[in-house]
């Protein structure tokens, strides 16, 4: 471990005690265009709410969401409590969701008990809808906060997305996107153990937030940051168990759902298998133990390289370049990927890569898909009665044939747009991370705003230093 003298000093520009302030002046401009486009996002949905979302109906309108026909499917109309209560008519027995998602649906259906039988399943989207505006509202301040001086182009980038317009109210992915966005904030803000707290409370909403301690981990060990990665690891640990425990202990079976669902789950209609199924990986689809293997072994060499390039960069990677590469290392070769997996990605790639012409190409490929998979499913209906779509049963819905949609060669170059895009982008950090003279953030004088006890510190452990190279300054002085 180096001594203090041999730390640099972080940027003045990446100083984190002007952020609050500077939080404080953007706050009403970046809630309020949020709020607007939430609002957009709900009217988008309400062809599909004035028929109760009939099936048909939300992939004509493209306006599909999660969130009503599983208040009924999942129990919680008839009093059944996520985890506890085991679903009766389902190959799912129960909720297959983690934890704290489980319990925001079970908050929701006990804030409609209020309401009417009849107009309780429509309470529970529109206060769904409600409390995840203001979780997309949170995202959006705390990639704004992380960003440093970038932070009015960084909120910009995520609240004016057409993509949180479109899949903010699929699912509940954004209570694990709001977390996670608190959680880098909190890294950058140098409060690790919050930090750590965060990202435990956002894995037991969703399983992606996991992966963000493996690059933390790997960065730290390069700059010898060694009591915040413990601090790190503890308050995600600890987080995860206290939320976790108490149902694991009571409910096992209930708990486990979630685990066991994800592995014998088979192709979803965004994976690229869906589309290799058909040329010439047809048994890896079909076979659930083959497709979980091959998923998982791509993405295991993917992170090998990932970490390769976490130790062997000329400069310290940036947090947010790193953490999205393994996001995407992590969907391509997933056997699902939904259309609202979009958000995941929204606030790591506003913070790696702030630059316009690439992020609007994403976004323009992530419209594509999102009206590609309705109007396929559209056209496939009539051969799909009870078949599970989009993790929703679609035996709740009145499935007549209908006529229109897209053929399945037209939904694969759909799905293809969204693939190409995000890989265009992640290849364009890769570069700015082996040539940190093109990575727009470090070219204004900064080193990482994201980077809390990161920014500014000198390299302790690399490949380069293995091989006798001379330490890279992580900083201006």
């Amino acid at each position: 471990m180096s001594s203090s003298s041999e730390r640099l000093a972080p940027s003045t520009g990446s100083d984190t005690a002007d952020r609050p302030g500077r939080l404080m002046r953007l706050a009403p401009v970046l809630t309020g265009l949020t709020a607007l486009v939430c609002l957009l996002g709900w009217l988008q949905k309400q062809p599909c709410a004035s028929v109760r979302f009939d099936f048909i109906k939300t992939t004509t309108n493209a306006c599909y969401t999660d969130v009503y026909p599983l208040y009924y499917v999942r129990g919680l109309s008839d009093g059944k409590v996520p985890y506890f209560d085991a679903l009766t008519g389902s190959d799912i027995h129960y909720v297959e969701y983690p934890v704290l998602s489980g319990g925001f649906m079970q908050l929701v259906a006990w804030l409609v008990r209020p309401f009417g039988v009849d107009a309780r399943g429509m309470a529970f989207f529109n206060v769904t809808a409600l409390l995840l505006a203001v979780l997309a509202v949170v995202a959006v301040l705390a990639t704004a906060y992380a960003a440093g001086r970038r932070s009015l182009r960084a909120g910009l980038m995520v609240a004016l997305s057409p993509a949180l317009l479109l899949t903010a109210y699929i699912n509940w992915d954004l209570l694990a996107v709001g977390l996670s966005a608190l959680a880098v904030a909190a890294w950058s803000a140098r409060r690790p153990a919050l930090a750590g707290a965060l990202l435990g409370l956002a894995v037991a909403a969703k399983f992606y937030p996991l992966l963000f301690l493996g690059p933390l981990v790997l960065l730290c060990v390069r700059a010898g940051q060694w009591r915040a990665m413990g601090r790190l690891l503890a308050g995600a640990a600890g987080a995860w168990l206290a939320v976790n425990l108490p149902v694991m202990v009571f409910a096992w079976d209930g708990w486990k759902e979630f685990y066991t669902f994800s592995q014998k789950r088979g192709v979803d209609w965004g994976s690229v298998f869906f589309v290799l199924q058909d040329h010439g990986l047809e048994k890896p689809a079909a076979d659930t133990g083959l497709l979980n293997l091959l998923g998982t072994g791509t993405f295991l060499v993917l992170a090998a390289g990932i970490a390769v390039l976490a130790l062997a960069a000329p400069r310290r990677p940036r947090v947010a370049q790193l953490l999205f590469l393994v996001l995407v290392a992590f969907m391509l070769p997933n056997k699902v990927w939904s259309p609202q997996y979009v958000l995941w990605l929204l606030p790591l790639a506003a913070l790696a890569r702030p630059k316009l012409p690439a992020f609007v190409a994403w976004q323009i490929g992530e419209i594509v898909y999102f009206f590609g998979i309705w109007w396929f499913l559209l056209s496939v209906s009539a051969q799909t009665q009870g078949a599970d779509l989009s993790g929703t049963l679609s035996a709740v819905f009145a499935l007549d044939a209908p006529e229109g949609g897209i053929s399945k060669d037209v939904y694969s170059l759909a799905l293809l747009a969204r693939f190409v895009t995000v890989l265009l982008l992640a290849a364009l950090v890769v570069w700015e991370i082996l040539r940190p003279s093109a990575d727009a953030v470090r070219a204004d004088g900064e080193d990482d705003p994201a980077g809390g006890v990161l920014d500014g510190a000198a390299d302790v452990v690399s490949l380069a230093r293995l091989r006798g190279a001379p330490r890279a300054a992580q900083a201006s002085p």
